[in-house]
């Protein structure tokens, strides 16, 4: 009985392992596995950006493998290798990218989890920028007759807009104080203040239009990241402000540092930069380390 019951135990055991292997072999990333994810993801109302994003995610898998199959193991030490590579940001986006792919192959066995991250208390000082500094980009930006891309920093900052939402900055939205602005799915609302309607006002009637995009290029199409990114650049030696500091989305995180300093409410915070989670407000909130040294100073607790 007992070599009778052996037998039946081995020979599951090997239709178990025969079908363990066939499962293994037939999850490879494959283009075409790739196109169709591609294509849920815009059936799901993705941005272009997290489209992209999950691309190169699963882009730098498909290197990794190189053609072998997709196991537990196998992601385990790619993620260990996105570990030694890349900061831990970096690499949970794209163990996300991976992790939404495996799910809709249906391999979700294969899922590994994203790494744990502690909250910056403070954000980096040689990478934030400050309200004086931001003033003299403005002022470097008309000393250089670039009226357009002054307008630009002044639109950003004094709304809290991301610099892809400024196509939705238009003549419409100036005369009318306020922008529709689509993004991410989400409908929201952006009042424009009066000083910058005015001054976006005069910047139309200088161009003789009425209508479509505040900000174009020459050949009449709306501004894009790149475009933002070289001229601001271009600026920071005129300005005195390291190169480090100026990119378009710090104009969103001043914005953001600004408000929360005059009016403490997370929530509404959230609201007016279209954040769905309060927590990625926070991000934008957290104050330099030398803020927080000067009030640990006013404290007055060391006392030798």
């Amino acid at each position: 009985i007992s070599q009778a019951f052996g037998k039946i135990t081995v020979s599951r055991i090997g239709k178990g392992i025969s079908v363990m292997e066939s499962k293994v072999q037939t999850q490879v990333i494959t283009q075409k596995l790739l196109r169709q994810f591609a294509a849920y993801l815009r059936d799901q109302e993705k941005s272009c950006s997290t489209i992209a994003q999950y691309n190169r995610g699963l882009a730098a898998l498909h290197r990794f493998l190189q053609g072998a199959p997709v196991t537990k193991h196998a992601l385990i030490a790619w993620k260990e290798h996105l570990m030694r590579h890349y900061a831990a940001a970096s690499v949970n986006a794209m163990l996300a990218a991976v992790n939404g792919f495996l799910s809709f192959c249906g391999w979700s066995d294969c899922r590994v989890k994203p790494l744990k991250i502690q909250r910056e208390l403070f954000c980096r000082e040689e990478q934030e920028l400050s309200r004086e500094e931001y003033l003299r980009l403005v002022r470097a930006a008309v000393q250089s007759g670039n009226e357009r891309l002054s307008l630009v920093l002044q639109t950003i900052c004094s709304t809290g807009i991301r610099v892809s939402e400024l196509l939705f900055i238009t003549a419409e939205a100036v005369r009318g104080g306020r922008a529709v602005v689509r993004c991410k799915g989400k409908t929201r609302y952006i009042l424009l203040p009066e000083r910058l309607r005015r001054a976006l006002s005069a910047y139309l009637a200088k161009q003789k239009r009425a209508a479509g995009p505040v900000f174009i290029t020459r050949t009449g199409k709306p501004l894009d990241r790149s475009n933002i990114w070289r001229d601001m650049k271009a600026l920071c030696k005129r300005a005195g402000v390291k190169a480090g500091k100026v990119f378009p989305h710090n104009l969103r995180h001043l914005f953001a540092r600004t408000f929360y300093s005059l009016e403490k409410d997370l929530s509404r915070l959230a609201d007016i930069l279209g954040h769905t989670n309060v927590a990625t407000t926070r991000i934008y909130t957290v104050e330099s380390g030398a803020a927080h040294r000067r009030q640990m100073e006013r404290m007055g607790l060391v006392i030798t």
